[in-house]
């Protein structure tokens, strides 16, 4: 495995101009709190850096949390932040989560492999091509995350989430929008998403794994978002919001898992020298009626619930001067 980059060619985020609150509120306009939460998020990948590059699993899984939490953030503050610049950001972080999520299937796929078979001798032989293809990819990774491309990614999309055009263009529109306040925007937006959600749910069962993988990238984007947004609700309010987040991560985590059985499957049949069980392994009617079951019933509690089109985004408390 390559070493870890060191302190002076580690990448590091563009110096930050502006000093920030330490948390969201209401009232706060938007270009503030987009710049709290993509800094957030941006850190966090930067804090599991070294542990992806040692190959620790749970770092890896963590990092990709982490990017898809930046990923959702600039989603739910757009179109304030469409400028010129915005594509080749998204472009390179979409690049990074490619090189993350190839790694990361192989992790998954194993553990499945190990999990679910009771023959110790077949699944040592079975093994034995799944952790040569991890160990080439987790080497690949390393590499990448060394990488000057890797650097520049991170300096580039700090600097932009800093100072990128999207935040001094001074047409009304774009005024209104950094103007905006976070309540109003995260009311608007997540009622969006949910109409959104909601109407792809009630056709889950018809879907076919590449909907079905779409739907599932919505949810995610709720689910983030929501998270993301934390500091905003009341205290009265967080028993709603907890509800809201327990639905969302329950179908997430059945649709997650039908992602995963079919990327495996995928895996299992390209690894030369691996048997036809090893892809059979991740075909299960019952367990996908069972989790696509899971999920739908998820959806039909919160559309009832109806939380975000009828959404109270109240600020918390603030301290007093």
């Amino acid at each position: 495995m390559s070493r870890p980059a060191t302190s002076s060619t580690a990448a590091k985020p563009a110096t930050r101009r502006n000093t920030l609150p330490a948390c969201l509120s209401a009232g706060m306009a938007c270009d503030t709190a987009f710049r709290i939460i993509a800094r957030r998020h941006l850190d966090a990948v930067l804090t599991q850096h070294d542990g992806t590059c040692r190959g620790e699993p749970d770092a890896l899984h963590q990092i990709r949390i982490a990017l898809t939490h930046l990923r959702t953030a600039i989603r739910f503050f757009s179109p304030m932040v469409d400028d010129a610049l915005r594509p080749n950001v998204w472009a390179e972080l979409k690049w990074l989560n490619g090189q993350l999520g190839m790694v990361r299937d192989l992790d998954v796929a194993i553990e499945r492999v190990v999990a679910e078979s009771s023959d110790e001798l077949a699944v040592i032989a079975e093994l034995q091509h799944w952790d040569e293809k991890r160990a080439e990819s987790h080497r690949l990774l390393a590499r990448t995350l060394q990488s000057a491309r890797y650097r520049r990614l991170v300096e580039q999309t700090s600097t932009w989430i800093e100072g990128g055009p999207w935040s001094t263009r001074r047409s009304k529109e774009t005024i209104r929008l950094r103007r905006c306040t976070l309540a109003d925007h995260a009311s608007e937006r997540l009622a969006e998403w949910e109409t959104k959600l909601l109407k792809k749910a009630r056709k889950l069962r018809k879907l076919d794994v590449e909907k079905r993988h779409k739907l599932r990238l919505v949810n995610k984007r709720m689910t983030y978002s929501i998270e993301s947004l934390q500091d905003l609700f009341a205290e009265e309010s967080l028993t709603k919001q907890k509800s809201v987040l327990k639905k969302l991560r329950k179908a997430q985590r059945s649709l997650g898992q039908l992602n995963d059985d079919a990327r495996g499957q995928v895996l299992a049949a390209s690894l030369n020298g691996a048997s036809l069980d090893a892809s059979n392994r991740f075909l299960n009617r019952k367990r996908e009626k069972k989790l696509l079951r899971t999920a739908s019933m998820a959806y039909r509690r919160l559309d009832k619930a109806k939380p975000f089109r009828s959404a109270n985004l109240a600020p918390i408390s603030e301290p007093e001067a």
